[in-house]
């Protein structure tokens, strides 16, 4: 004799996700007011803290599924906030950014790797007055509020792209390294797409 017992839902949800039979998600909606994109160089040995406050980023990522990302960014370079109103003025002139030839920097990814964990890899392209170099990153993912937080660093070498060239060339004064930090926040993507 069969008897047919129901299942429990949370027997069926545990088999569900232990079978991979959800869904996962895919983040790709950027939300520019909760995201930010910091930087700290070193002039004559001392830390200096600066931002950018516009730039904006495509992606889609689903974090069951990382090697299928993509991501892109641009930086609105005039949007540069170095710490005082003379910095400014400086960092967008033509020894350094040259704003009028080269207003953005762009990043694209051509991969993204799993570290283990919620650590990843991100592998691109980063351009900034017209010089492309490969740059890596590592970042975490984590999900917070229904949204996805992606926060890393990675070192840029100032003078590989030409910024700070001429006496700022003169490591002693301003460092070459420029710590670049990212907080990225983007919202899943719309129902139906």
């Amino acid at each position: 004799m069969n008897i047919l017992r129901p299942i429990p839902v949370a027997l069926l949800a545990a088999l569900l996700v232990a079978s991979g039979a959800t869904q996962a998600v895919e983040f790709s909606q950027f939300q520019a007011d909760k995201s930010t994109l910091q930087f700290v160089s070193k002039q004559m040995g001392v830390a200096v803290d600066g931002r950018f406050k516009k730039f904006s980023a495509t992606l889609a990522f689903d974090p069951a599924k990382p090697a299928a990302a993509t991501a892109r960014l641009e930086l609105d370079l005039a949007s540069v906030d170095a710490g005082s109103a003379e910095a400014d003025g400086e960092v967008v002139g033509k020894p350094w950014f040259n704003v009028k030839l080269f207003p953005t920097a762009t990043f694209v990814a051509t991969a993204i790797r799993p570290l283990g964990g919620d650590k990843f890899e991100l592998v691109g392209k980063l351009s900034i007055k017209d010089k492309t170099q490969d740059v890596s990153a590592p970042f975490s993912f984590r999900e917070e509020d229904g949204n996805a937080i992606f926060a890393g660093a990675f070192i840029l070498k100032r003078l590989d792209f030409g910024v700070g060239d001429g006496i700022w060339s003169d490591v002693s004064a301003v460092a070459n390294e420029v710590q670049i930090k990212f907080h990225i926040v983007a919202a899943p993507a719309a129902a139906g797409k």
